[in-house]
C-alpha cells in the first residue's frame, strides 16, 4: 500500500524530545522539562468545576460546528475589553485547538501549489501542515536586527499568503502596531492573505500585544486556550474570519471536525472568567523569564533576542556546537534537562540554536539552570 507524497512531512522534533525525556523518566531519572511550550499549571479551577457540573447534567454531545454560542459571544467580548475592537460573535469560530484552525484556514484560503510565506525561525507545524495540504511554505530568513520577525522588504512577491506570530514561537518577540500594519499592507500589495497567530496573547511582559483586528478586518486571526488559559490537552481554540468567509469555514468544519470537543468548550467558557488565577500564572512566567535570561547568560547562552512574551528563550549556541540535535541529546543525557534543538524552527540555521522554555514552575527553572551551569562548566573543563 502506497503512501501519498503529501504525507512525507518532517516530524515535530519537540515531540521526539518529549518522548526521549519520558523514556529517561521511565528509567528512574528526574528530568527538568525546558523543551515543551506547555504551562506547568492546570486549567483554572472554575473551569474544571464547570466541566464537573456539566458532566452531571448533560450528555455533552455534538455542538454547533461553529461552537457554543455563549463561548463565541464571550470571545467576542474579549476583543472589546482587551483591544477595544468591536467584534461580532458571528465571526468567531471555535476550533479543535489552534491546529484545527490552521487546517481550516489553509484549506479555505489556498489552492494546491500556492506559496505561503512564514518567518524562520518559526513554529514548525505551519510548514508541515502546508505541505500536507499540497501547499508550498516559503521561509523568510528573519534577522537578529529585526528581532527575528518578518519585515516587508524580505517578503517574496509571488506569495498567496503570509503567516505571522506575535508573540512568536520560538523567540517570544512581538510586533508593535506600526510593524504589524506594515506587514498587513505588504501582504495586501501582493494580493496575499494575512494570517495572524495570536495564541500567546495574554503572555506579555513589557507591553500589550496587538491583534491584527486592530489593523484590518481582512485577516484571519487564530488563538487558543492552550497557553494563557493553561489548557493544552483540552484541544480548544478559536479563529476570527471576515464575515463573508464564515459559511465556508462552517462547511469545512462540519465535515472535517463536526465540532470542537463539547467538554472543552464548557471549560473554556468558564476559564474566561478566571482573570485573577490566570494573571498569577503570568506573574510566574515573568519571574521565570528574568531567571532564565540571567541564568542562561551565566551558562554562556547570552546571544538571544530578549523575549517580550510567550515563555521561550531562543539562543545561539554556535560557540558550543554545530549540531543542535546532538547538543540537545547531550544536555538531556548528562544534565537531565530537556531542551528543543533549533532545527525544529529553522531548517537553514537551526543547527546552531536551542529553544529553552520557562513555562514550568519557578522551582523547576531554578533547578534546570543549576544543572545547565554544572553541565557547561564540566564541558568547558573537559574541552
Amino acid at each position: 500500500m502506497r503512501l501519498s507524497r503529501r504525507s512525507e512531512i518532517d516530524p515535530f522534533i519537540v515531540m521526539d524530545v518529549m518522548d526521549a525525556a519520558a523514556r529517561a523518566e521511565a528509567e528512574g531519572r528526574h528530568i527538568i522539562h525546558m523543551e515543551v511550550g506547555q504551562p506547568g499549571t492546570p486549567a483554572p479551577k472554575k473551569a474544571r468545576q464547570a466541566l464537573a457540573d456539566a458532566m452531571e447534567k448533560s450528555a455533552l454531545g455534538y455542538t454547533l460546528a461553529l461552537g457554543i454560542p455563549a463561548l463565541r459571544e464571550r470571545i467576542a467580548s474579549l476583543y472589546r475589553s482587551r483591544y477595544g475592537v468591536d467584534l461580532s460573535p458571528d465571526r468567531v469560530i471555535v476550533t479543535a485547538g489552534s491546529s484545527g484552525a490552521f487546517l481550516l484556514a489553509f484549506t479555505a484560503l489556498f489552492e494546491s501549489g500556492d506559496r505561503v510565506a512564514l518567518g524562520a525561525p518559526g513554529y514548525p507545524s505551519y510548514r508541515q501542515i502546508l505541505r500536507a495540504l499540497s501547499l508550498v511554505p516559503a521561509d523568510i530568513e528573519t534577522r537578529a536586527e529585526d528581532r527575528f520577525q518578518p519585515v516587508p522588504d524580505l517578503l517574496p512577491d509571488d506569495i498567496r499568503g503570509l503567516i505571522v506570530a506575535s508573540p512568536a514561537n520560538p523567540t517570544g518577540t512581538m510586533l508593535d502596531r506600526p510593524a504589524l500594519t506594515a506587514l498587513v499592507d505588504a501582504a495586501a500589495e501582493r494580493d496575499a492573505h494575512f494570517i495572524s497567530d495570536e495564541i500567546y496573547h495574554g503572555l506579555e511582559y513589557e507591553r500589550p500585544a496587538v491583534t491584527a483586528l486592530e489593523v484590518s478586518d481582512d485577516a484571519y486571526v487564530i488563538n487558543s486556550f492552550s497557553k494563557y488559559f493553561s489548557m493544552t490537552g483540552w484541544r480548544v481554540g478559536w479563529m476570527v474570519v471576515p464575515e463573508t468567509h464564515v459559511r465556508t469555514i462552517e462547511r469545512l468544519a462540519q465535515n472535517m471536525f463536526i465540532c470542537a470537543p463539547h467538554a472543552s468548550q464548557v471549560a473554556a467558557l468558564a476559564a474566561m472568567d478566571c482573570d485573577d488565577e490566570l494573571e498569577r500564572n503570568v506573574a510566574i512566567y515573568r519571574a521565570n523569564r528574568d531567571l532564565m535570561i540571567e541564568g542562561l547568560a551565566a551558562c554562556g547562552f547570552d546571544r538571544i533576542a530578549p523575549p517580550d512574551g510567550a515563555f521561550y528563550v531562543y539562543a545561539d549556541v554556535a560557540r558550543f556546537a554545530d549540531d543542535s540535535r546532538e547538543f540537545a541529546r547531550e544536555i538531556l543525557g548528562k544534565a537531565g534537562v530537556a531542551v528543543t534543538p533549533g532545527v525544529d524552527f529553522d531548517k537553514a540555521r537551526g543547527a546552531r540554536t536551542i529553544r529553552f522554555s520557562y513555562a514550568r514552575s519557578t522551582q523547576d527553572i531554578e533547578e534546570g539552570l543549576a544543572r545547565l551551569n554544572r553541565f557547561m562548566e564540566a564541558r568547558h573543563a573537559g574541552a
